[in-house]
């Protein structure tokens, strides 16, 4: 009895290995499907905005944006990243094109794209955050009270739905972090 026991729980695991492997196997894109993917991904992304300034004096602009944002009580909400990464001109054009968050956004924040690219990693900037990139990808969102002060790193992937990202997410991390009204 105990090895009928054994060989139907061993039969049973094969079955289902045998069931996982198969499934796996579906889905495998062929040749084709990677370069449609790839394809489609660059015409995306040649059509999306570029946000991201490798040439710009990124500290410079930091400190003008907290400048601004105490003199209008809003915060600083850093996007970083870079022209070259999809994720980030989709966050960007998401937010341009949804009216209600860029009112979100608008009203309570001074918005920057602080740019990571082989042309310039603005080290020294991105040090001063913690180097949020270098363990949540990017983008990764810094928010800056009005005096400067890094009150929230955001990792990106949290806000995803499919192929772009949830207005609800969104919606909730901009109301999370923006001033509080006194």
């Amino acid at each position: 009895m105990k090895r009928s026991f054994h060989k139907l729980l061993f039969a049973g695991g094969l079955l289902l290995f045998s069931l996982y492997n198969a499934q796996s196997a579906d889905q495998t894109l062929s040749k084709e499907q990677i370069e449609a993917k790839k394809k489609a991904a660059a015409e995306e992304k040649a059509r999306l905005p570029k946000p991201y300034h490798p040439e710009a004096n990124a500290a410079l602009d930091i400190q003008n944006a907290i400048a601004i944002a105490k003199k209008e009580h809003k915060n600083v909400l850093i996007q970083a990243g870079g022209n070259w990464c999809i994720w980030c001109l989709r966050f960007n054009d998401y937010v341009q094109k949804t009216a209600e968050l860029k009112q979100i956004v608008d009203n309570n924040y001074i918005y920057y794209h602080l740019n990571w690219s082989p042309e310039n990693k603005n080290e020294k900037v991105f040090a001063a955050y913690g180097n949020p990139g270098d363990k949540l990808g990017y983008p990764v969102f810094i928010i800056l009270d009005e005096n400067g002060k890094q009150i929230h790193t955001q990792d990106s992937g949290v806000l995803e739905e499919g192929n772009g990202y949830s207005f609800e997410k969104v919606k909730e991390f901009f109301n999370s972090w923006k001033p509080k009204t006194s």
